[in-house]
């Protein structure tokens, strides 16, 4: 099978993902982070009724002109509405948010006016008509469409859907993704190793981001390298409803790489096996029913830059939320050779210079094996399939993975 270029992989696994078609209803308090579901109706105007915008006094405007002095009637405040109508010649002292009294029609505020001791308000100023009164709603009305399906709950929505009066939100269910180590050799931290085995470190760096990406994780822990085992783990995975199944390790085809021939024969379509990358060729795609499988190469960095390239944006995309577009320019630091058909994804670190240029260093060293290099890493260095030689302080694509 040839090598299949990234972008066109990339593009075959989101190929069809969209959010699940039934919401999730989430207390308000939940919803922070979460993808609206619905569109979201008003279900108050907002402000009910005619509010003061500043401190002062409600008056007729054609009573309060310069000199006038007119009588205090009584006092509004936010809560507490004065009662009854505006009399003639009269004024009401009036806070902030505090309902305009029936008959008032301007507020003449409090630093245009003096209260004389005589119960009456001196007008220095002559207030505009309508001038620093909110209208019943100007800022939204009930039953009207206050926030749009599709629309990222950030502080501002949340807050707005409150005022609305939404005490739970319809939102776009979580995927569900299922996490599999595989490999006799594996143990869990903390585990004594025996002879030849390794930590399933992997794991937990893929859950890590798969939950930051808008995911709830199922860990079905590791399978040893037997069809059973592999069949029980498959069987989980089905009855949790995963949406998505990550394998991590064994999908290659060497006699103890049983991971592509348990899904292809529990009826998955192969969509494809191998791109052209470095690291993280041996990538796995496919579908099992309704529920995506991808398989991750077992080498850290392999696993890691296939997460962040492939898993991150599906589960995005499956979550409503917008694609992840981390991919930004720097200068390169140091020279780099030629590369031939596969794409580079070089760790590196990333500094701001002086001018507040973005700098890429490449690490020395960039064997898939090594886990404090990714771990150090602050970028991915991009080159493209036969890119030629670059040199140091060219321009050259980065994929960010922390500030």
């Amino acid at each position: 099978m040839a090598l299949m270029p990234v972008d066109e992989a990339l593009g075959r696994i989101l190929d069809g993902a969209a959010p699940a078609t039934e919401p999730e209803l989430l207390p308000l308090a939940q919803c922070y982070g979460r993808v609206l579901a619905r569109d979201l109706l008003a279900l108050r105007t907002h402000p009910p009724f005619a509010a003061s915008a500043m401190d002062g006094y409600a008056v007729r405007a054609d009573e309060a002109v310069a000199g006038a002095q007119l009588k205090l009637q009584g006092e509004a405040a936010a809560g507490h509405a004065f009662d009854g109508p505006l009399a003639a010649g009269s004024t009401v002292r009036i806070f902030t948010g505090a309902p305009v009294p029936e008959g008032a029609d301007a507020i003449l505020i409090q630093e245009n006016a003096d209260k004389l001791e005589d119960g009456l308000v001196l007008v220095n100023e002559a207030p505009e008509a309508g001038r620093y009164i909110r209208p019943a709603g100007i800022d939204f009305t009930e039953g009207k469409t206050g926030l749009d399906q599709g629309r990222f709950l950030d502080p501002g929505a949340i807050t707005f859907a409150a005022a609305m009066s939404h005490a739970h939100l319809p939102v776009v269910r979580k995927p569900r993704v299922a996490i599999l180590a595989t490999g006799d050799e594996l143990r869990l931290p903390g585990q004594t190793l025996g002879p030849g085995q390794i930590i399933a470190s992997n794991t937990f760096g893929v859950a890590a981001l798969a939950k930051a990406a808008g995911a709830n994780i199922i860990d079905l822990g590791i399978a040893i390298d037997r069809m059973e085992a592999l069949d029980e783990a498959l069987d989980s995975a089905i009855a949790q409803q995963a949406d998505v199944l990550v394998t991590i390790g064994g999908a290659s085809v060497g006699d103890h790489d049983l991971v592509q021939k348990a899904l292809t024969g529990r009826g998955m379509a192969l969509d494809f096996w191998k791109i052209a990358m470095r690291p993280g060729k041996p990538l796995m795609s496919g579908k099992l029913g309704s529920m995506r499988v991808l398989g991750l190469p077992g080498n850290p960095a392999s696993s890691l830059v296939c997460a962040h390239l492939f898993l991150e944006p599906l589960i995005t995309r499956l979550a409503g939320l917008p694609d992840p577009n981390r991919i930004q320019t720097a200068i390169l630091a140091k020279d780099l050779p030629e590369n031939d058909l596969r794409q580079d994804y070089l760790r590196g670190d990333l500094e701001t210079n002086v001018e507040g240029q973005r700098v890429a260093t490449p690490s020395p060293r960039q064997d898939s094996s090594l886990m404090k290099v990714f771990a150090d890493a602050r970028c991915l260095i991009i080159r493209p399939p036969f890119a030629p030689p670059a040199k140091a302080g060219s321009i050259c694509d980065v994929l960010v993975l922390r500030a």
